[in-house]
């Protein structure tokens, strides 16, 4: 569990945002005052910072530079541009990641994962379960009815992105990120292999084939027998 702090003007996404990380079990504070965002994450000292680059009379810029003044938390910056002179100067403030708006909860929440678990702010990570299948994620093991099967290091992260955003598709990019921190100079082939060893181990153990369903044009999704 990590506690993580909203800077972000629109009532609508913050509830939205808070929602989601609270649905993952984070503990999840927002900033009303935005002139004073940048003190009140310093003194609440969160795991993670999520910022909005546009606030009303304030500059989620002018926030950044501010937390980094005296902190290193991990902050994703939020923006509604798309231009790269935007996404440059954030990073160079010392943003770690930089996402546009409108942005798809799954990959929104997968940076944040990627991001905690790189600052050590998340515990060792325990279970999890859908539909009767098991993920240990310390074991890197898988169990179904009574049985188990190991499965390598990426093939648990594979799994566990998948489960923990179970009934949403997450692209192929998005899951070399999350496992290669860069989807440069990784071939799609490398995924898919390691898609088809996962398969197999799953099929080992009685799981059904449509458990993990391929999303041809998208990627990939662990599909919940009642559709959530």
């Amino acid at each position: 569990m990590a506690t993580i702090f909203i800077v972000e003007d629109d009532p609508t996404l913050r509830t939205e945002l808070a929602a989601l990380l609270e649905s993952k079990g984070h503990v999840a504070i927002a900033a009303l005052q935005w002139s004073e965002a940048g003190a009140e994450a310093l003194a609440l000292v969160p795991d993670l910072v999520v910022l909005d680059l546009t606030l009303p009379g304030a500059s989620g810029l002018d926030i950044c530079r501010e937390i980094r003044e005296s902190s290193s938390v991990p902050v994703v910056m939020l923006t509604s541009s798309d231009a790269e002179s935007d996404e440059v100067l954030g990073m160079n403030l010392g943003a770690d990641d930089f996402v546009t708006k409108p942005y798809r909860p799954a990959a929104l929440m997968a940076r944040i994962d990627s991001l905690l678990r790189r600052a050590g702010a998340v515990g060792a990570p325990g279970t999890l379960n859908v539909d009767g299948v098991g993920l240990d994620q310390i074991r890197n093991e898988v169990s179904y009815d009574g049985r188990t099967a190991d499965v390598t290091r990426n093939e648990a992260r594979i799994l566990a992105l998948l489960m923990a955003n179970a009934g949403q598709a997450i692209s192929r990019q998005e899951i070399m990120v999350e496992l290669w921190q860069s989807d440069v100079f990784i071939e799609d082939n490398t995924l898919a292999v390691n898609i088809t060893r996962l398969r197999r181990k799953l099929a080992s153990l009685g799981i059904p084939d449509s458990f993990l369903e391929t999303r041809r044009g998208i990627g990939y999704v662990v599909s919940p027998k009642d559709g959530q």
